[in-house]
């Protein structure tokens, strides 16, 4: 298999000082794949008009360790009819004969993180040979779960003085932002969410939180904020591995919105390197949206006053509307806590589930079923019931649906459309598909809240909810919005993100 490499992506592979751990990653993953990384001659013409001659240098020495696609390939009459429409700079041209190399077959797949070529490629229909770093490190460990050797410990948090300055995951913090160190001294009693890799004590992930009042200052920021109480995303980065630990603290964001009654969520980053790109497009298909500047930052805001809009569930999450329909929804316990890790029970151990994959860290997560009757449309709740009997059994979760796929036309599509988002790895989804004639169905729901006490299905039937031990819920149970408020209160929910 070859893989071709955006000029991007090289460039930050072979500068002299690496600042990028993501396509370190990356590089990785691809020698483990047995993929054969490509260098388009159009990239090296990029490469060696780069003003900095130390990178150029650089490059020409490791220019042997890749296959290089030294004339390029006519242009396909399809690419060039996208090209004149989409294309409009000289870079865009380079792009699309980058991407003309995958639609002729001359090389497999394509890593890039630029927006315009995903575009293109997804108008001559090759999106599944055109992939991100995170997407191709997630189908790299959902076809081969036998590369995945190492563990990702679920998220802690950690004051600032137990996690090590020195840890080369700060060099790019350090090299964007001048006196991090400082800065980073002066937080020591503070907390940061964190994960690492285990198998070497690496950091993967961070994150800082600020709650801002009214009379924060904003006069660095243009435009000027008016006065709210915000949440600030202090610091925020993720290395990229296929594991989608961005959505996994996205999550926490919100959590801590919601926790701190704010009207508003901010963020100021950097638009220089690849990492950087994917979060700010990661928060942008979460809402939030492009503000100003804070010097040479970036400025993103998200909007946190409560709305709900059918169109864009990801833009308003984590609200839910009761003006919805709502379903109680059976899960059977080995795949409980894999699917809803938040939510896993006083009697489960943390540590049964350490080893990370995709589905575990995503807020959109997949559903598959074959029940029939009435199952529920998007923007409908549905309440996770675990399975087990009449102490055992008790709801967990709240969740919203983001979209329902049925009539799949193959079993290619139903495992496109479930991969990485649900607990089933390929080939249990394929034996799920060959099990009966009925074809399933698929319900991608957004991950929302778990709640803080469990009640059990004899507390249920308690409080009429279920009419006793027989009536179990299977498949998916609608209740009515007076049941689902007694079970808010039972549980002793806050309310704050439900809208009436």
């Amino acid at each position: 298999m070859k893989a071709l490499l955006d000029t991007n992506i090289i460039i930050h592979r072979e500068t002299h000082h690496v600042v990028s751990q993501d396509i370190g990653t990356l590089y990785r993953w691809l020698d483990r794949g047995g993929y054969v990384k490509c260098v388009h001659s159009c990239t090296i013409a990029e490469l060696e008009r780069n003003p900095n001659k130390q990178t150029v240098a650089s490059f020409r020495v490791k220019l042997n360790s890749y296959e290089i696609i030294e004339i390029p390939s006519p242009i396909h009459l399809d690419v060039e009819k996208v090209s004149s429409v989409i294309d409009s700079t000289p870079n865009d041209k380079v792009d699309t004969a980058l991407l003309n190399e995958v639609y002729v077959e001359r090389v497999d797949i394509l890593i890039t993180e630029d927006k315009k070529i995903h575009l293109k490629a997804k108008e001559l229909g090759i999106s599944e040979k055109v992939f991100t770093i995170d997407s191709f490190l997630e189908k790299t460990f959902s076809d081969h779960p036998e590369l995945v050797d190492y563990k990702v410990l679920n998220v802690r948090k950690s004051k600032f003085g137990h996690i090590d300055l020195n840890d080369t995951f700060f060099d790019s913090l350090k090299n964007d932002y001048l006196g991090f160190d400082k800065w980073f001294l002066k937080k020591y009693d503070e907390y940061a969410y964190i994960t690492y890799n285990s198998e070497n004590n690496k950091l993967l992930s961070f994150l800082y939180l600020k709650v801002e009042d009214q009379l924060e200052n904003y006069s660095n920021i243009s435009p000027i904020f008016s006065p709210k109480r915000r949440l600030k995303v202090g610091t925020f980065k993720v290395i990229s591995n296929g594991f989608r630990l961005g959505e996994r603290f996205l999550k926490i964001i919100f959590d801590n919105a919601l926790k701190n009654r704010v009207d508003e969520i901010y963020v100021t980053i950097f638009n220089k390197r690849p990492e950087q790109r994917r979060l700010i497009d990661l928060m942008e298909q979460w809402g939030f949206r492009y503000w100003g500047k804070k010097g040479d930052e970036c400025v993103y805001v998200r909007d946190f006053s409560p709305s709900f809009s059918i169109d864009n569930i990801k833009a308003c999450f984590p609200y839910i509307s009761i003006k919805n329909d709502i379903y109680m929804v059976s899960i059977y316990p080995e795949y409980h806590t894999e699917l809803l890790p938040d939510s896993i029970l006083n009697t489960e151990s943390p540590s049964d589930f350490v080893e990370d994959f995709p589905h575990r860290n995503s807020i959109s997560k997949v559903y598959v079923s074959r029940a029939i009757g009435s199952h529920p449309k998007v923007g409908d709740i549905l309440i996770f019931y675990r399975t087990g009997g009449y102490r055992k059994g008790v709801v967990s979760t709240i969740a919203v649906v983001q979209d329902i796929k049925e009539n799949f036309k193959n079993p290619n599509e139903f495992l496109d459309y479930c991969n990485k988002s649900t607990v089933f790895p390929k080939q249990q989804l394929i034996d799920f598909w060959n099990y009966s004639s009925i074809i399933p169905f698929a319900i991608r729901f957004l991950y929302t809240y778990s709640f803080p006490h469990r009640i059990n299905m004899q507390k249920l039937i308690e409080l009429d909810i279920l009419s006793g031990i027989d009536d179990a819920p299977r498949g998916f149970r609608k209740i009515t919005k007076e049941q689902f408020d007694i079970i808010l209160k039972e549980t002793k929910s806050d309310k704050s993100f439900i809208i009436n």
